[in-house]
């Protein structure tokens, strides 16, 4: 089924977006981000943030200049907002903490925080302040890979992280890389099965993108269709996640991959908030980046016949909180398969 291409990727597709209406109706939630951090301790192949990227202005938002756009300039579409860094404790807390204060006083939004894996105090002082979800992606499910791109800490530490997270009383978002170098199609199903028994209320797909200044930079860009082939595959396999159409898509299918996220069966867009002035810092892939604006993100979702949720992530979880599907086994295929590919027996206990 990640192979799928032509007519068959259509069906495929088709059954995905079948689903998302099934368990979401046309909703599509919309949520800002701001990238507050660009200071990494972490050493990723893959990123452009990486702490061996000696070329890199490194920056600190500022905490004011956040507050004020967030509780007196955010577009009128979102209802969450996500608050990202690089891994970057000083960040967490002199401006990710007191942000997530200002906004939790000052506005109803619902609040997601990605900084990485912190201290278990750190979470908890988040969770204080008044965020409700974290995003921590395991990347790769490989545990050879994860290693040799150099992630953050080991593969069975960030699977604890997220566990742990989840076990208190975090709402969790992961999230995989397809087409990493060196990644092969058991791999992918792998990363699937590794994301059926995390205890996730979110995960993406995305694209491997090249970056700038990163051992992989002259590496071969993902395919696009292997990418939504695994965000269809991944609705299917857990039609309650909610899963985002991530920015990248762009980049890997320039003009109209982020609408094609959202017919293979995703159900969030994020509209970037990030200072211009600091935004090219924010080097995940590349400096060109393919911003989503409110206006750009309002079209595809009216483009696709879909329309803006109203409630926010933490609404409607707060609304699903006893929906859960039958516990993965380690032993099921993807719904609507043979049963040829099977995930196999569970690496994680």
């Amino acid at each position: 089924m990640l192979a799928l291409s032509g007519s068959d990727q259509q069906d495929w597709h088709a059954r995905a977006h079948a689903k998302t209406i099934e368990r979401f109706g046309r909703e599509v939630f919309v949520r800002g981000v701001v990238e507050v951090s660009n200071f990494c301790r972490e050493n990723c192949h893959y990123c452009g943030m990486r702490r061996d990227n000696r070329a890199l202005s490194r920056y600190r938002a500022n905490l004011d200049e956040l507050t004020e756009l967030l509780v007196e300039h955010r577009p009128s579409s979102i209802t969450d907002v996500n608050i990202q860094s690089g891994e970057d404790p000083v960040a967490v807390r002199e401006i990710v903490i007191p942000l997530v204060h200002r906004l939790r006083s000052q506005t109803n939004l619902g609040i997601s925080v990605c900084a990485g894996t912190l201290t278990p105090a750190l979470y908890n002082e988040l969770q204080n302040a008044g965020a409700r979800l974290y995003i921590m992606k395991f990347e790769t499910a490989d545990p050879s890979l994860y290693e040799q791109l150099e992630a953050p800490g080991t593969f069975s530490e960030r699977v604890s992280h997220i566990r742990q997270l989840a076990a208190n009383n975090w709402w969790v978002s992961s999230g995989f890389i397809a087409g990493l170098p060196g990644q092969s199609m058991e791999n992918l199903l792998d990363n699937l099965r590794v994301a059926r028994e995390l205890p996730l209320h979110g995960c993406s797909v995305s694209p491997f993108i090249p970056g700038e200044e990163t051992p992989l930079a002259q590496d071969p860009m993902a395919s696009v269709d292997t990418v939504l082939n695994c965000t269809a595959a991944l609705r299917l396999q857990q039609p309650e996640l909610v899963i985002p159409a991530v920015s990248a898509l762009n980049i890997a299918c320039p003009g109209e991959g982020y609408r094609r996220g959202l017919r293979a069966g995703a159900n969030l867009c994020t509209i970037n908030l990030t200072p211009s002035e600091v935004r090219d810092n924010y080097l995940l892939y590349k400096r060109d980046r393919f911003i989503m604006n409110e206006e750009r993100i309002l079209a595809a979702i009216q483009e696709e016949g879909r329309q803006v949720s109203s409630r926010s992530l933490v609404e409607f979880y707060s609304s699903n909180q006893q929906r859960t599907d039958r516990p993965f086994d380690g032993h099921q295929a993807i719904p609507g398969g043979d049963g040829s590919h099977a995930f196999g027996t569970p690496r994680l206990v």
